[in-house]
């Protein structure tokens, strides 16, 4: 296929959608259709799906709790479970928790303080296609912004991650108070990715860091060569 077709979810609240559909279609060369929550089944044939970043439902309740619960999760968990990959970055990771398709929970950050800043990011796992445009090891800077982004998971869960290979990224610094400085986790399948930071506000030098602009590629050679 010449370009891989994707759909980023809009809850209400949410501010990042606009800042996906372009980082997938500037650096991915992908045809993004843009999902309102309220619907009830996704566009055909998708090759990726993206949870954007923002405050859905006002944060109300617990961060994603609610989204989790709008009509349109149940046609992204049915595709997710057929196998196309799903992108959540922060609150989309936390409605990606909230709704079961990854393990653990994002919490109120450590301080209780909204963290807004570019940190520096560890790749713990360069096996999964959205990592695999980045070395192991390597360290990159990804702007964060989040009152809720204190990764928590039982000690037997954590493990399992951490034996499974299933942490994508890891904060290099004390950032949130996330259990072992988890900043991004992917599923067993390692087609669903969670992660706080927000690649999509760093793709070109004018925003700071391009060093985002790896994963959505990475992402696009492997859906177009799948």
């Amino acid at each position: 296929m010449s370009a891989f077709r994707a759909a980023v979810v809009t809850f209400p609240g949410s501010n990042c959608d606009r800042d996906m559909a372009v980082a997938l279609e500037q650096i991915g060369g992908g045809t993004v259709d843009r999902v309102w929550h309220a619907e009830t089944s996704l566009p055909p044939r998708l090759d990726l799906i993206a949870l954007p970043g923002g405050f859905s439902y006002g944060d109300y309740l617990r961060s994603g709790a609610m989204a989790a619960r709008s009509p349109v999760m149940r046609a992204v968990a049915a595709e997710a479970a057929r196998g196309v990959p799903v992108l959540g970055v922060c609150n989309g990771f936390q409605v990606l928790t909230e709704a079961g398709l990854l393990p653990g929970a994002l919490m109120r950050n450590a301080g209780i303080r909204f963290v807004c800043r570019e940190v520096a990011l560890t790749v713990e796992n360069n096996q999964s296609l959205f990592t695999a445009g980045y070395e192991a090891g390597q360290c990159i800077r990804i702007p964060v912004a989040h009152h809720d982004g204190n990764y928590f998971a039982d000690t037997a869960t954590l493990d399992r991650l951490e034996g499974e290979g299933r942490i994508a990224f890891r904060y290099a610094e004390e950032v949130n108070g996330s259990a072992r400085r988890i900043a991004g986790v992917l599923s067993a399948s390692g087609t669903i990715l969670g992660m706080m930071p927000h690649p999509e506000r760093a793709i070109e030098p004018a925003q700071g860091s391009s060093d985002g602009r790896a994963l959505f590629a990475a992402a696009a050679n492997a859906l177009l060569t799948a």
